[in-house]
Order: structure tokens, then sequence, then C-alpha cells
């Protein structure tokens, strides 16, 4: 397999961490908002002293290279496209496929598109889009996701938290070094256009869940790992994704927030390593 430090895609250039054993099982690491892939260096670091190799990229609007203008380029179907443009630079035909937050919408999204090429899916704090979706007419989720329909007003959002999101992650119980370098990274309101307009794509191109065969039943084995104190995803979605996996599924709930890949690296390692072993056996 071939050794990444990037790739490209449609002209964009997206930065990636390939980690671990050259010839190991491939796992793809999808962050969310705002985040990067350094977020799962801990997880990282511990799937590859188990014999896997890691893929963590920087996603769009988040690599350098990869920083389109339109909203449009931020539908759900490019995002997931760029992971698996990621598989095939790597020469990854199969994968293990991990994401949180946004990268868990694109690990639900992947799933549903291409389950062929996924051998075990796990998804940290974002439930299925559809359990999502019916959460979302509930006073509760409603209240929990207030900040998405902030998101949708042109350029304030990004003025807003230019500079700010440092001092966010703190106040989140994030390390330093990891707030230090959330804060660099979206120092400007440019930096944080291409992020926030995931958000504008859901509302203006995708919706909270897009049409996929199958009603968006999940084939693949799946494990969801939920922090019981997130303060943005709610029990009802959280509960009820297990309805729209039909292939082995684990729930775990967690008493936790929301930012496990650093917060809860142990756990959610080993519960990565669990569900890619019991679909290796199956």
């Amino acid at each position: 397999m071939t050794r990444l430090t990037n790739f490209t895609r449609q002209g964009l250039r997206f930065d990636v961490l390939d980690q671990g054993p050259e010839n190991g099982p491939v796992v793809l690491l999808l962050h969310g908002f705002p985040q990067d892939a350094h977020c799962w260096d801990d997880v990282a670091a511990r799937l590859n002293a188990h014999g896997l190799r890691t893929l963590a990229v920087d996603q769009r609007g988040y690599s350098r290279g990869a920083r389109p203008e339109k909203v449009s380029d931020y539908r759900r179907e490019e995002l997931s496209a760029d992971a698996l443009a990621l598989a095939d630079a790597a020469g990854a035909e199969t994968f293990h496929l991990v994401g949180h937050d946004w990268g868990g919408v694109l690990a639900w999204d992947i799933a549903l598109r291409a389950p062929e090429r996924v051998s075990s899916l796990t998804v940290l704090s974002t439930p299925h889009p559809t359990a999502l979706g019916h959460a979302l007419k509930t006073a509760d989720q409603l209240k929990k996701s207030w900040y998405i329909g902030m998101f949708q007003i042109p350029a304030a959002p990004e003025r807003l938290l230019a500079g700010r999101i440092g001092a966010l992650a703190r106040r989140q119980g994030i390390d330093e070094e990891a707030a230090s370098r959330y804060g660099r990274r979206f120092a400007t309101a440019a930096d944080l256009r291409g992020p926030i307009n995931w958000y504008r794509a859901m509302f203006r191109h995708d919706g909270v869940t897009e049409k996929h065969s199958g009603n968006g039943i999940i084939t693949v084995p799946t494990t969801f790992v939920w922090g019981n104190r997130d303060p943005a995803l709610g029990r009802t979605a959280a509960e009820e994704s297990e309805v729209y996996v039909h292939a082995p599924y684990r729930f775990l709930e967690l008493d936790a927030g929301h930012w496990l890949p650093e917060r809860e690296a142990a756990t959610v390692a080993d519960a990565i390593v669990e569900r890619i072993s019991s679909a290796t056996a199956s």
C-alpha cells in the first residue's frame, strides 16, 4: 500500500496523518468541528499498537489546500467522496471506518453509499441521521441544536468565532496543546468559512438526511459510542440509532461529554478494536 502525507481530488489537496504498520488493516479516522486530524492522535497510537494502520485526514475546508468557496462544494456527496478517495489513494479496497461529530455524519453516509468497502463502522457522538431527524422534532434536541440555525447566517458566525475557538475548547476541557492548536488553525473568519459551510450545505442542499436506497439501513457491523453529557446530541436519537442498523450492533454509553477522541481515547480505541476484531472474526 502507498504511504501518504497528502492526496488530491478534483484539484483539492488534503493533508493526511498516515501512521502504523504499512501493511496493517486500514482504519479511516474522520474528525468533526472544530477539530483536525490530530484530534485522533491518542486513539491512533493505541490502534497502531494493535497492528492497525490509521489514516486521519484534515477534511474539506480544513486542509489548507482544500478550501473551496461555495456552499454547494460542501454537499455530503462530495465530503464522502473525499474520504473514499483517501482510501483509494492508500490502495485500500476495504477499510474500517471511524467518525466523530461531522465525521460521524460522513461515516454513516459512507456506510450507506459504499457498504461493500466498509468492513466495520464505529461512530462517536453523532446518531444515525434518520434518528437525529426524528429527534429534531422534539423540544430537547431543538434546544441542543440552536447553533445550527445561527450558522446559516452569512458571514456573521465566522466573524463571531474567529480567534475564539481555542478558548472555547479549553472551556470544554480540551488540553492546552490541542486547544492552542485549534486556536491557531481557526484564527480568522476565512479559516472558519469552510467548516461552517458544512452546516449551511446540510440545510441548503442535503437536509438532515439524504435519500439512500434501503431507507437508510446500515448493513455494516457497527458500534455507536455516545457521551450522556453531550450538550449537542441527546438521548432520543442515540437510543433510536439501533433501529437503522441491520447488522451486529453495539451501543456504548459513556459518562462523558462530546469530545470523545480527545477526552476518552482509551475507551474509544478499545471500542474500535473490539468492533474490528468482531467483524474480522465473522
